[in-house]
């Protein structure tokens, strides 16, 4: 890198390629169990390299043209059980998540203010 850099920048860098070099392969290794290796290399590059922030959610129109297989919903089993474990509602506000989405999504199954997703084979 050209330039003077602190020490604490040049390990903050290295660490951060660590991350996403990580990050890569983590999501690699687990499209490749469900389609083509060389496909699962590139979504996870595409996945892994910033394209969308931390915080934006890919709903299952965008991951369906991604053309990752995609099941909206959570099984009655699974419901029932969830059911008994209720969240509290977390309070809305700067630098908080809303308990429920701020428009209706045709793409979340929402059932008494919760929505949920869920990804075959993920």
């Amino acid at each position: 890198m050209p330039g003077r850099h602190e020490d604490e920048t040049l390990l903050l860098a290295d660490v951060a390629r660590k991350a996403l070099r990580q990050v890569k392969a983590t999501t690699q290794g687990l499209l490749a169990k469900h389609m083509d290796p060389e496909r699962a290399g590139e979504l996870a590059e595409l996945l892994s390299t910033g394209v969308w922030t931390h915080d934006h959610p890919l709903m299952a129109t965008d991951l369906e043209q991604l053309g990752l297989p995609v099941k909206v919903g959570v099984p009655a089993e699974e419901r029932v059980l969830m059911d008994l474990y209720p969240q509290a509602a977390q309070p809305s506000g700067l630098g908080r998540i809303r308990s429920e989405p701020k428009s209706p999504n045709a793409a979340w199954s929402r059932r008494k203010g919760r929505a949920s997703e869920s990804i075959a084979g993920a």
